[in-house]
């Protein structure tokens, strides 16, 4: 079992002093020392199997040998100058990497940024830009970043817009599907067509943001169907897509990017998280014309296209493209969700499991004929996981998410399940205390 000792204690208890609150949703008392591949190790020496990856950040493994090497090579020429002032070559570079492997058979332009939010911002003033129109639609669960702007299309709760006043205005939401919880894809379609017909003319409307797959909602995805009628509106009155692939991106979903599973091209693609291996990166690849019809300096960061961050976004592409993660991603995340399958024979707190590739919901209810959502039973499994030696974390309040590595081998895999379902046996036996998780948090 983990242990922690005063060295642990006195590190979170400085950071509590120090840091807003509002910059961290903590699990457990973990502080990070090292990390490599699937692996990740505390200040304590106790080591631990990855399941979260840094938030689907970390999709080409911890310290992976390759983006290492480019990360170091780049240090020893220049750490940063401004590309918005010079040139340089790591910056053009990963552009054109982009502009190939992203979705659409058409000539695009690249911007960059430091985070998903900052560059969800950047979608909606193109979009705004291209168009001459305000209006942008988004939908009930997403989330879309803390900016502003992102927070303004974000729809994943009250709680995130307490006391922000006045947001970005003209922003309207309709219901994502659901399958699991009863939200069916013509009720979701029918809510769009009445926004454009009785609130919004579709005229006025700039662009429709989503998630290919909603993440932060708990893994949901939608029937083909859906989207080819909502592209299918949005072609016939001129209004954008802007795909949201933050989380989706860079092979998380056994797909290079989730909007080749349902075939979309969208005008505009939102980039981040897993583009640079955990270096601060974030990106929108769209077409020429929308991305040209902007004017300097209205995505402007200094930082932004760091030499040092792009060298690690190719470095970490190859990575993908070289040692087949993709299909890896599908292997493994087919296996996982094979075994979450056969824990619910066992388990009846598990109600559902749902995923694509390594982007996998586990959720857990009180009752498999209510559905009602189960917290503290799902944060009890995280907590004891973390005791057990794995790095799991949970959202939408009582969804596990699993989303390690693209590397995880199946040997990881099955260790790491192996604790969870051991975790999950034990809650149910009530060897987990209320206690223990009176500091979770969670999402």
């Amino acid at each position: 079992m983990t242990e922690i000792t005063e060295n642990t204690r006195r590190i979170i208890e400085k950071e509590d002093r120090l840091l807003s609150y509002t910059t961290r949703v903590p699990y457990y008392p973990l502080v990070v020392d090292r990390a490599k591949g699937s692996h990740v190790w505390d200040v304590e020496g106790n080591e631990f199997i990855d399941l979260l990856a840094s938030a689907a950040v970390i999709n080409v493994g911890h310290n992976h040998e390759k983006v290492l090497e480019a990360v170091h090579e780049q240090v020893d020429r220049f750490i940063h100058y401004t590309p918005a002032y010079m040139y340089h070559v790591p910056h053009t570079k990963l552009a054109e990497k982009l502009v190939e492997i992203t979705p659409g058979d058409f000539e695009k332009r690249v911007a960059f940024a430091l985070s998903g939010s900052a560059s969800v911002d950047g979608a909606i003033k193109a979009a705004r830009s291209y168009t001459g129109r305000n209006h942008i639609v988004s939908f009930y669960h997403s989330y879309h970043g803390t900016t502003i702007g992102s927070l303004s299309v974000s729809g994943y709760g009250s709680d995130m817009r307490k006391g922000m006043g006045s947001l970005v205005p003209d922003v309207h939401f309709i219901p994502f599907p659901d399958s699991y919880r009863g939200k069916r894809t013509e009720e979701c379609l029918e809510s769009f067509r009445e926004l454009i017909t009785m609130i919004v003319p579709a005229e006025s409307i700039a662009a429709v943001i989503y998630e290919p797959i909603q993440g932060d909602a708990g893994i949901l995805i939608p029937e083909q169907a859906f989207y080819i009628e909502v592209e299918k509106i949005c072609r016939e009155n001129g209004i954008l897509l802007i795909a949201d692939e933050v989380h989706t991106g860079f092979g998380r979903t056994g797909a290079m990017f989730a909007s080749e599973l349902f075939h979309i091209d969208p005008d505009i693609i939102v980039l981040g998280k897993a583009i640079a291996a955990g270096m601060p990166l974030s990106a929108i690849v769209g077409r020429k014309e929308i991305m040209e019809a902007w004017h300097t300096p209205v995505h402007f960061f200094n930082t932004a296209g760091n030499p040092v961050s792009c060298a690690a976004a190719t470095a970490s592409i190859e990575v993908i493209e070289e040692e087949h993660l993709l299909e890896n991603a599908v292997t493994v995340g087919n296996y996982m969700m094979e075994r979450f399958k056969d824990m619910m024979t066992r388990h009846e707190c598990i109600g559902d499991v749902r995923g694509s590739g390594l982007m996998i919901g586990v959720d857990i209810v009180k009752n498999r004929e209510s559905k009602e959502r189960d917290v503290q039973t799902t944060a009890k499994i995280c907590y004891r996981c973390w005791e057990k030696g794995v790095i799991l974390a949970f959202f939408s309040g009582c969804v596990l998410r699993v989303e390690p590595p693209l590397t995880m081998t199946m040997e990881e895999a099955k260790d790491a399940l192996d604790i969870v379902e051991a975790s999950i046996t034990d809650v149910e036996n009530s060897l987990v205390p209320d206690s223990a998780v009176d500091q979770v948090r969670g999402l």
